[in-house]
């Protein structure tokens, strides 16, 4: 469903102009954990062959009452799932975010939800059968994951070229609140002085489009790409604007699991300390430090004892535990105040 919308100066000068069309697309960002990998589900996306996306369509009023009714409905769709609680993420409206619009066609406008899923054996079998799968999210952010140290790729690609990219021609500071594309470059990469903030995973992907480095960049034929003879591997592509949706979910996550207790919704009903942990460091893409989040987990009271015990690691039996639901009526921000190292 399109809408129209004349430009503010032009209507007020009388000047005739051609209506704008817009377009309203939502898209979900569907996250599970498994055996220390986070993943995002994704679908074949028809307009661009192999390529996939999020599970995503058009908005039309006339077929559904409200976004999240209608993003609901595409996901089952394509995917089987029947999805949980959803967020909004963010709105993004952009020129030339959607790929290169076709003449005639309107300017999409894409409204990106967040949802978090346990993967069961018979969620699995209806992905297998719609074709859609998990893929783990460092396939597309590999620069994200820290967890076996800094990623080589940047030293070896991502600083050399950033650093490149800040000596040319910087306009940078008029949209950035004053700031230059070296100082955003140094706070989102953590460069120098700066310590890496897991959370800064949209300005990175930003940055990294804005240098022409990423696939997508240069297949919206955005010039830094084209002064590019040949892009480096950063991680897979997806379509239309869903890698720049993917790393706002990846944002909002490792943020909220500071001030809520979301991790949960992403853990079987009982749980090991040492599952919590791998499931969190696998979202921030750190590591913790062992006793240090033991005690911050149970001096929180997230979490009780189950009075039962787990073998599956082998080694001595592991205390089972389970979310501690009263704890939402206590404290109105319950998360885990991790500190990364």
């Amino acid at each position: 469903m399109s809408n129209a919308m004349e430009t503010g100066s032009a209507a007020r000068s009388g000047a005739h102009v051609e209506p704008v069309q817009l377009g309203i697309g939502l898209s979900a960002v569907i996250v599970s954990v498994r055996d220390k990998v986070p993943y995002v589900l994704s679908v074949p996306h028809k307009e661009t062959g192999q390529l996939s996306g999020l599970p995503s369509g058009p908005f039309d009023p006339r077929l559904h009452r409200t976004f999240e009714i209608s993003l609901r409905a595409f996901v089952e769709e394509q995917t089987a799932l029947h999805i949980g609680h959803v967020e909004q993420l963010y709105t993004f409206g952009d020129r030339d975010r959607y790929s290169l619009a076709k003449a005639g066609e309107p300017h999409m406008v894409s409204v990106g939800y967040l949802a978090l899923t346990r993967r069961t054996p018979e969620s699995e079998r209806l992905l297998a059968q719609q074709g859609a799968r998990w893929r783990p999210w460092y396939d597309f952010f590999p620069w994200e994951d820290w967890r076996g140290g800094q990623p080589k790729l940047l030293e070896e690609i991502i600083h050399p070229s950033m650093a490149a990219f800040c000596k040319k021609p910087d306009d940078d500071a008029k949209a950035y609140q004053e700031l230059s594309r070296k100082e955003r470059y140094q706070l989102a990469f953590g460069v120098g002085s700066l310590k890496w903030d897991e959370e800064r995973v949209l300005d990175r992907y930003e940055l990294l489009y804005g240098s022409g480095l990423m696939f997508e960049a240069l297949r919206d034929q955005q010039p830094a790409a084209m002064d590019h003879s040949d892009l480096p591997d950063l991680g897979e592509g997806l379509a239309h604007d869903h890698r720049r949706i993917l790393a706002t979910a990846l944002s909002r996550l490792r943020a909220k699991l500071k001030y809520r207790p979301v991790v949960f919704e992403l853990m079987p009903p009982e749980f090991t300390l040492t599952d919590l942990q791998q499931t969190v460091e696998a979202i921030s893409g750190r590591h913790l430090h062992k006793q240090n989040f033991r005690r911050l987990v149970e001096s929180e009271q997230l979490v009780e004892q189950t009075g039962g015990t787990s073998t599956a690691t082998g080694g001595r039996p592991a205390a089972l535990y389970r979310f501690r639901r009263d704890i939402l009526k206590e404290r109105p921000a319950p998360g885990l105040r991790v500190s990364l190292r």
